[in-house]
This record gives structure tokens, sequence and C-alpha cells, in this order.
């Protein structure tokens, strides 16, 4: 009666367990803690086994809250004999003293001197483990063989639904790295992001203790190819690092950790058992592909690993296959690999691998997209520059017409016009019984209009003389101030009419009778001076002073005279200052204004000016009333090179 009342409670407390656990490990605490408490034992152990009889998830309780188990002592633990051997409707095992039965190495991880063992089935197989244990010996009694015997139905059935649980546990997980890593690939572009994403979350959904990603860099594209003989000479790093201690983020730790995959026996199998995955339960099962791996990388801490290649399908062939990498996952004890777990990792590294050739291609496409787009880029530049190279041509071809139509009306005019008066003069002289003083008067027409004819002709030879060669300098001494003030008073005479006045301005600082000499070439210099001084009669205001001013200009190499010829007018524009001394280029509206003249003059003083070493500059500023005042400067060398000084010359 005893008997069957345990048992009916037992049964009871275990059935009360199965419907209020909420998740597979507190089931399997409280159903080690129910038994052990019923059995008086000093210890209890519940464990799990997948459909291989494989250990895969266990709960234990002890009387002493002290006693733990770290990872290396579940590893040890669960592969013992005692827990691994199970078969279906097997009777319950019993040892009094485990130093007699010869295990007693069981004692060093688990202290308990007396067991009693039974295998849970369920539906014909074997689905756990019951063990109890007592810290001394102990005789185990029939009775309580048999009621652990009778446990072992229900304890089953809990076993079954802790299956269920788990395995719905892990069908969500999966299914949320899926779903995850699906959006991921999709929304981001870059692939740093989905590389981290997935290395976190299928380390997290295979509930391993660490994780990280190595990258292949090959050093000849051949060795890409599996099918070839001969080791491939590649480097492989680690680009990205994950622990379930610091639960963070894959972080690059070990990103300078990098080696050849030849000097890895285990990257080198899984490289060539790509594309399937090298799952290892157990190093101590691999001997030869664990001899001579970076410690830092693959510690004997953990036994259990799983190496998933990322491959790029080239062709149909997986033989063919280009591994671009490895996940590499590590768990800290031993561990039989799943085949829905090498499921969930060959997706993974089936999308991934999609995932990298995509980034591959597309970073090659912008690369020649950039590439394209740059060349379009320096065509259009190029087109630009002949479009902005063409548009200046036909920029200078109108001005060039313009110039044109601007030097044949104005040709026109300074050859039709004296020829007109000529030619007027001249049927005037045929008449009979013409007055003598109408006859003296048209005989100066003829020679004043023949002296303009020939200037105009004279300048345009001088002028392309000038252009076309050098002539030489026939520097000689000359006094400036004489000069200057023979052209003042020569012009004074010609300007009473217009209302002009010349002023003369001496800032050299010598004395007024003695003379300012310069060497240079007289008739150049003389020439440069009228054709200055003629210009700005023609365009002084009138009514008006003409000022012309002479400055000595003292320097270590060699003195300068600054000749200034300034008046008051119209002025002359920044932009007609800029082609001022160009031939046949007068100011704007100067023809319409009927004032004389080719526009030979400027250009003509400036290549005299250059031909005697000298320098010409012209400004126009605004003065206090509607007057413009144009200020021509004349910077002339007082000794030419190589020309002795005054005083050794007198």
């Amino acid at each position: 009666m005893q008997y069957d009342l345990e048992h009916y409670q037992l049964g009871q407390q275990i059935h009360q367990v199965i419907l209020t656990s909420t998740d597979p490990q507190t089931t399997l605490l409280r159903l080690s803690r129910t038994l052990g408490t019923v059995f008086r034992a000093d210890l209890c152990l519940v464990v799990a086994l997948d459909h291989f009889a494989t250990p895969v998830q266990f709960g234990w309780w002890s009387t002493d809250d002290r006693l733990t188990l770290p990872g290396e002592t579940q590893a040890r633990l669960l592969s013992h004999p005692l827990l691994t051997e199970v078969k279906a409707d097997s009777e319950p095992w019993a040892t009094s003293d485990v130093h007699a039965s010869k295990m007693g190495w069981f004692e060093e991880v688990l202290p308990a001197r007396a067991i009693l063992r039974i295998s849970t089935n369920f539906q014909g197989s074997a689905n756990g483990t019951i063990a109890l244990g007592c810290c001394q010996p102990h005789e185990w009694m029939p009775s309580e063989k048999e009621l652990l015997k009778q446990s072992a139905d229900p304890v089953a059935i809990a076993l079954a639904q802790v299956q269920l649980q788990q395995q719905l546990s892990t069908h969500a997980r999966h299914k949320n790295l899926q779903k995850r890593l699906t959006q991921a690939i999709h929304h981001h572009s870059e692939l740093e992001p989905i590389l981290n994403l997935a290395l976190a979350e299928t380390a997290q959904a295979l509930q391993v203790d660490q994780g990280f990603v190595l990258m292949l860099k090959y050093a000849y594209p051949l060795f890409q190819n599996r099918l070839l003989k001969g080791t491939p000479k590649a480097k492989a790093t680690v680009a990205y690092q994950w622990s379930a201690q610091t639960e963070e983020a894959p972080s690059k730790e070990w990103s300078d950790s990098s080696f050849q995959l030849e000097e890895s026996p285990l990257c080198l199998q899984a490289w060539k058992n790509s594309p399937q995955p090298l799952a290892v339960a157990n190093q101590a099962d691999f001997p030869d592909i664990f001899a001579g791996n970076q410690p830092e990388l693959f510690p004997s801490t953990m036994p259990a690993m799983l190496v998933v290649p990322l491959t790029g399908k080239m062709s149909s062939d997986s033989a063919q296959a280009m591994v671009l990498g490895f996940f590499v996952f590590q768990h800290h004890h031993i561990r039989p690999w799943q085949s829905d777990e090498l499921e969930l990792v060959n997706w993974v590294s089936t999308q991934l691998s999609t995932a990298m050739l995509h980034h591959q291609t597309v970073r090659q496409v912008q690369s020649l997209v950039d590439e394209r787009t740059a060349q379009l880029q320096r065509s259009l530049d190029v087109q630009a520059k002949l479009y902005e190279k063409t548009r200046q041509q036909v920029e200078q071809l109108q001005q060039l017409n313009q110039l044109k139509d601007e030097f044949l009306s104005t040709m026109s005019h300074e050859l039709n016009t004296p020829l007109t008066n000529m030619k007027m003069a001249i049927q005037m002289l045929r008449q009979s019984q013409l007055p003598s003083d109408r006859q003296v008067k048209y005989l100066d027409i003829l020679d004043q209009e023949l002296t303009r004819e020939h200037s105009l002709i004279r300048d345009l030879l001088t002028l392309q003389q000038l252009d076309t060669e050098q002539p030489s300098i026939q520097p000689q001494k000359l006094d400036l101030k004489s000069l200057l003030s023979e052209l003042a008073q020569s012009f004074e005479q010609k300007w009473v009419n217009c209302g002009l006045t010349l002023v003369l301005d001496d800032h050299t600082g010598v004395e007024s009778e003695a003379p300012l000499t310069i060497y240079t070439d007289p008739d150049s210099l003389k020439r440069i001076l009228l054709e200055l001084l003629t210009n700005a009669g023609k365009y002084s205001d009138p009514d008006s002073t003409v000022r012309l001013g002479v400055t000595l200009q003292e320097h270590s190499q060699a003195n300068q005279v600054v000749v200034t010829l300034s008046n008051l007018g119209a002025g002359i524009s920044p932009k007609e200052q800029a082609y001022i001394f160009e031939p046949f280029r007068r100011g704007q509206g100067i023809t319409q204004k009927a004032i004389p003249g080719t526009g030979l003059g400027l250009a003509l003083v400036k290549s005299l000016v250059q031909h005697i070493n000298g320098k010409i500059e012209v400004a126009s500023s605004p003065t206090p009333d509607t007057s413009t005042e144009t200020c021509f400067t004349l910077t002339l060398p007082q000794f030419l090179e190589n020309t002795p000084p005054i005083n050794n010359l007198e």
C-alpha cells in the first residue's frame, strides 16, 4: 500500500511539473529536484536525449547548493557511457559503490558513490536517462528500483514534452534568424551589417559560445578552383568575432588575426569539404586536423566546432564553387550537431554567399558605371572646352569683322576725304580767270591734303616696319626740356582757336636753365610726343587745360624720366583702355562724331615706345565736375644699356 501511494504521489508531482513548467530547462530542473527528494538521494540527474540518443540537455539537483558543474565537467559527464548507452525497455541499473564497479573517474565529475540509473522510453525509443546518486555507498532496495521503473514512463512523457518544446523553440529561433537575415539582405546596401547580423543571429540560434568570420583572399585566381591539385595559396583573415559571454554585437577584436590557409589543417579540410559544413562534435576525435592550428582561434577548451563555408556558385557544379570564407561556431562542451542545425547553417551559407556575390557584382557594376561616368564627364569637359574655344573664336571673328568694318569705314573716310578735297581744288584751279588769291587757297588745300595722305601712308609703313622688324636704335644725346618746350610752343599756336591751354610742369628738380639730358632716338621720341599731343588736342574739352609734365626718378641701376600728358574730356573707358593701343582701334562713337583720325596714332606710339626701350600706360578717372581726366604716362630710361654716364660723355 505504501509503495502504491508513493508511486501515485510521484506520478502526480511529475504530472504537475509537466503542466506548470514554461520552458525545457525549468522542466528538467524541477524533475530532478522532485525525483531526488522522493528517493532521498544526494543528487539527481535527468538527461534529455535527441532522436540519435545523444544527450542534448539536462537538469540536475543536489542537496549541496554549492555544488556546480562547469562546462568542461558537463562535457565529460554527458559523454559517460552510463548516460549515453541507453536501451529501450531497459531495467534499472544500480551500483552501491562506483569504486567497486571500476567507475572511479565518475566521482571526479560527480561526487556520487552509489548510482541508480534507468533509461526513459517514449513510443519505443529511448528519450532520456534518470540517474540518482548518494555521496556514500548505498544498497538500493528493490522497492526503490521498482519505484524508479514505474516513474520512468511519466518522466518519459515529460522529456517528450521537453523535446517538443525544445524543437518548437529551435524552430522559432531558426525562423526568426531566416526572417531577420532575409530582411537585412534586402534592406542593407553594404555587406558589413549583413555579415554582423548573420554571425550574431546564427550563433544565438545555435546556442553556441563563440563564433567568428574568416575571409579568404587568394594569391592566384586558379587556386579558387578546388578541382586543381595542390595546396591553395590564400590568406585567411578574421573579419568579425562574437562571444556569448559579452552578449554584444560582433566586433573586430581579432581583425588583425590572419594566417595562410595552408597553415591551418582545420581550415584546409573545411576548404576541401566545401560546400558541406565541417561538423566536429569533439576535437579529440580528429587529432590530425586540430594539430598545428592557431590556438587563439581554435582553443582546446572549445571541443565542439562547426565550420561553414561561404561559397560563390560560378557554375552548376558545386565542385567548381569558389570558397569566399568561413563561418566558425564553437561550443564549450562536446556537442553532436543536429541535422536541422546543419540545414540551417547551409541555408545561411547560401544566402550569405549569394549576398556576397551580389554585392561584389554591384561593386563591379558601380565601378564600371563610375569609370564610364568619369569618361563621359571628361568627354563633356573636352566638349565644353571645345565649345568655349569655338565661342571665343566666334567672338574673335565677330570682333575682327567689327574691326574690319571700322577699319574700312575709317580708311574710306581718311582716304576719300583728302582725295575729294584735292579733286575739288584741281577742278577749281582749271577754271579760267581764277583770281590769284583763290589760286593760292586751292594750292594750299592741295598741299594740305597731299601732306595728310602722305602722313597716313608713312604711318602705315612705319608701323609695318616696327611690327616686322626692329630697326637699330641710334641713341643720341638729347635735351628733353628743350624738346618739350619747343613742342609746347608749337601746339600753343595750333590750339589758339580751340581755346586749349598747354601747361608745362617741371618736377625734375633740375634748375630751369640746366638741361635734362637723356640718350635715345630723337626722331622716335619726337614722334611719340607729337602723336600724344595731337591726340590730346582732338579729345580735350573746349577751353580746358592740357598739362605736360616731366619727372626724374633716381634708381640705383639706372635713372628714369617720366613724361605725363593729361587732358580733360570724355575719357577712355576701362574696356577701351584694353585695346586703345591696337591698330585701327578708336574709342566708341569717335567715327560718328566726325573726329579725324585713323586709329594708327596710339598704335604707332606703343611700337615706338617699345622701340626705344620705354613703357607707356594710360589711366582715366572722373573729376569733381562732369569731365574725365585722361593721363598718358611715358617712362624712358635716362641711360641706355652699356651707355656711359652723362658726365663721362660731356
